[in-house]
């Protein structure tokens, strides 16, 4: 068993740290600036730090990790995994920097497996170069989507062209303009078995009867340097039957597909996003004084930062013992652990950022930290590809029957 980093990750790792120290943490005051001077404040890829940002990462050949094959860096999930990790340090800007950001990302992997080579050359090409923005539609508000089968929205076959129509809500990233494509999960046919009546369909941004509702909140924050989330709907939209995604009845299967190596990405991030936390709580705490002395030198604060460093170490653990499953037995071999890591994760960083939160007193419920709007995040998360008790309930159900074999 090795712990050590390969040398190639080693090589992205000090290429990432250097690039986050000397380009991505200055930008950040001035990103904040800037997107409240866009005309479109929601169309966050269009502030000039970002471009310059993300000219500087292709640069340096950080451009497209995530993606395994031909179309991306080439990276193993253990690979990228560390890499992730820094990004999540400031959520806002690196990823997207890198070309790394959800939805995109998860899309792109749709596309790179499912799509055919039009769809590739029309909507991969330039979502790999950067150049538009993408959203994945598939979460509704009139039922229950965390059991994908329940999606409502209707994809109808009428001659050589699909007419949609439907209600979406929370879709991450569909308020930006530049979010060119939509990738929608609908019913084609609802008398086929339960997991053979979806499909996904590629929807242009412009298409007639697409309408953008309104954005979405999360505790207050409308999340526009991410793109926002909205509320969408579908009234006889009609696009041409090539658009659909791999074939009628394969929806279900493609974001089980899609939903693997996204929940994985998410909670590498989210480790990065604890560590920063972390090390805001010690900087805090050395620096602040109350009752006479550092709060660094209070119990309560130094149990604080003990658990965390524990608690932390052990989701990193695990996280890449998933990774490594993936890379290995595949995304279905690792079932279990990308269940576990989807569960554990959250509640882990939600942890640690209410420590660091309380450390920082009243100020860390303020902008002028990133404390309070890394929690709104990370406590989406609890929600975003499934929510806490379908991943538990499905986690016991496995446990119990490999015990009952056991026995």
């Amino acid at each position: 068993m090795d712990f050590a980093y390969d040398a190639r990750t080693e090589e992205l790792r000090a290429e990432l740290l250097d690039f986050m120290d000397g380009h991505v943490y200055p930008a950040e005051p001035v990103f904040h600036e800037q997107l409240r001077g866009l005309e479109n404040p929601w169309a966050w890829d269009s502030a000039p730090v970002m471009t310059e940002l993300r000219a500087e990462a292709r640069r340096r050949g950080l451009w497209n990790l995530f993606l395994p094959g031909e179309h991306g860096a080439g990276l193993t999930n253990l690979q990228y995994a560390p890499l992730a990790e820094i990004t999540g340090r400031s959520a806002q800007l690196a990823p997207a920097a890198l070309n790394c950001a959800a939805p995109d990302t998860g899309n792109m992997e749709v596309l790179a497996l499912f799509g055919d080579d039009a769809q590739k050359k029309q909507w991969l090409d330039p979502l790999l170069d950067g150049r538009i923005r993408s959203a994945f539609a598939m979460t509704e508000p009139d039922v229950a989507s965390s059991d994908a089968t329940n999606i409502a929205t209707r994809i109808e076959r009428d001659g050589d062209e699909y007419v949609l129509n439907g209600r979406k809500w929370w879709i991450t990233g569909a308020m930006n303009p530049n979010a060119r494509i939509f990738i929608v999960m609908g019913k084609t046919d609802p008398s086929a078995s339960r997991h053979k009546q979806q499909s996904m369909i590629l929807v242009p941004r412009d298409t007639p009867g697409l309408e953008i509702r309104r954005g979405m909140e999360v505790f207050g924050y409308d999340d526009r340097d991410h793109g926002g989330h909205a509320e969408m709907s579908f009234t006889d939209v009609r696009v041409p039957a090539s658009n659909l995604i791999g074939g009628e009845g394969y929806g279900f299967a493609i974001a089980q597909a899609r939903l693997g190596p996204g929940r994985i990405h998410h909670c590498m991030r989210s480790i990065g996003v604890a560590e920063r936390a972390v090390e805001l709580m010690c900087a805090r705490a050395d620096e602040r004084v109350a009752f006479g002395r550092p709060l660094a030198d209070q119990g309560v604060v130094r149990d604080w930062i003990a658990e965390s460093r524990v608690r932390l170490e052990q989701l990193r653990l695990l996280v890449l013992k998933t990774a490594w499953l993936m890379d290995t037995v595949g995304n279905k071999g690792a079932h279990t652990e990308i269940q576990a890591i989807k569960i554990a994760t959250p509640a882990t960083v939600e942890w640690i950022l209410d420590k660091a939160i309380q450390v920082h007193g009243a100020a860390g419920l303020s902008q002028d930290f990133p404390l309070a709007a890394a929690q709104a995040g990370i406590r989406t998360l609890r929600f975003a590809d499934g929510p806490d008790e379908v991943h538990k309930n499905a986690l016991a159900k496995s446990e119990l029957a490999r015990q009952r074999t056991a026995r």
